[in-house]
């Protein structure tokens, strides 16, 4: 199975590194040997059809930052140009997410799913903005899109959705999506810290991003719930179908208050009674989703299952680069099949 693998920064590098690890795996129990044809990140691409390095593409990272040392080094060769030229099965998209257009990743997306290649992203930004769209493209051309890396990091939150409870009816989701907002109001309500501090410990510890506001406005959880909304219920929903408030007018004094009523104020994310919101709340400490620190949690409450809680670490380059796997395994299975 060939692949180009578009964006190499941590999950991109944490992926290769995987495949290189599970290569003898892969083979004797799944019967395929993926083979990195080409890699592109912002400085420009590598291509070579018998199968890239990891070492070498591992020591360039380290020493530049980026895969501008490895031989045969196209500077500005764009993603596009790959796509289009390069012979592959499978393009992994895990470029930065952008949710104002979904670029540079909507693009790439659509032109490997326009060029017949299956399609494997954590990008949550097209899937929030034309997921429904992507997925008739991908299928009017005959091949396959997964994204389970893009909701959960590595915890399978999408799959146990979509897979495990299959037959059953989704009746409503809620959950913690957004682990950096996760830890600050964990801070806040454990170490009795400002908001302002606790973000500042999230950066420092790598939780948090220089700039924050995706996660503290609440878009990313709001994104990350259109994906479920519309993989899991079918929904047909945007991200301007999603109210949305996060936690910057949260303060010490509410926390202090839930924590004096036995709860914990969460960035809750839902969809129930046909309404999308993200916005923080109160939640029983005794309750299922009440998880500190980084961690997500999801509660699916379906027809005939009742409740069901996953809980794990939504991000994370191994992690993540470990549901990149199981989407790659995935479609292996299915076309197997066709």
């Amino acid at each position: 199975m060939r692949i180009i693998i578009v964006g190499f920064g941590v999950v991109g590098e944490a992926f290769i590194k995987i495949l290189h690890e599970k290569e003898n795996e892969l083979r004797k129990v799944f019967g395929f040997k993926p083979i990195i044809v080409a890699a592109v990140d912002i400085e420009g691409a590598v291509i070579y059809q018998p199968g890239l390095n990891w070492e070498e593409l591992h020591r360039s990272k380290q020493i530049c930052g980026s895969i501008a040392l490895y031989p045969g080094f196209k500077p500005r060769m764009s993603s596009i140009e790959v796509i289009e030229n390069v012979d592959a099965d499978v393009v992994i998209e895990a470029t930065p997410t952008k949710v104002v257009d979904g670029e540079p990743g909507l693009s790439n997306i659509m032109t490997a799913l326009k060029r017949k290649r299956h399609v494997i992203t954590t990008n949550k930004g097209p899937l929030a903005l034309a997921l429904p769209a992507l997925m008739e493209l991908a299928s009017y051309n005959g091949v396959l899109i997964r994204f389970s890396g893009a909701v959960g990091g590595g915890t399978p939150i999408l799959d146990l959705g979509k897979k495990c409870l299959m037959g059953d009816q989704l009746k409503s989701i809620k959950g913690i999506l957004n682990g950096t907002t996760n830890y600050i109001l964990t801070r806040m309500d454990e170490g009795e810290v400002s908001m302002f501090a606790a973000l500042k410990e999230a950066q420092q510890k790598g939780y948090a991003e220089a700039d924050p506001s995706y996660d503290l406005k609440g878009i990313d959880s709001a994104c990350k719930l259109v994906i479920m909304a519309n993989w899991l219920m079918n929904k047909g929903v945007t991200l301007k179908d999603v109210n949305i408030s996060g936690i910057l007018e949260v303060t010490s004094d509410q926390v202090k208050e839930a924590k004096n009523k036995g709860s914990t104020i969460k960035l809750i994310a839902s969809i129930a009674d046909g309404e999308l919101t993200v916005k923080p709340q109160p939640i029983p400490q005794k309750d299922p989703l009440c998880v500190g620190g980084v961690l997500n949690a999801v509660t699916f409450e379906a027809e005939y299952a009742g409740e069901v809680t996953v809980v794990g670490k939504g991000a994370g380059g191994v992690e993540t680069g470990g549901a990149i796997l199981r989407d790659l395994i995935d479609i292996r299975r299915e076309i197997a099949t066709f």
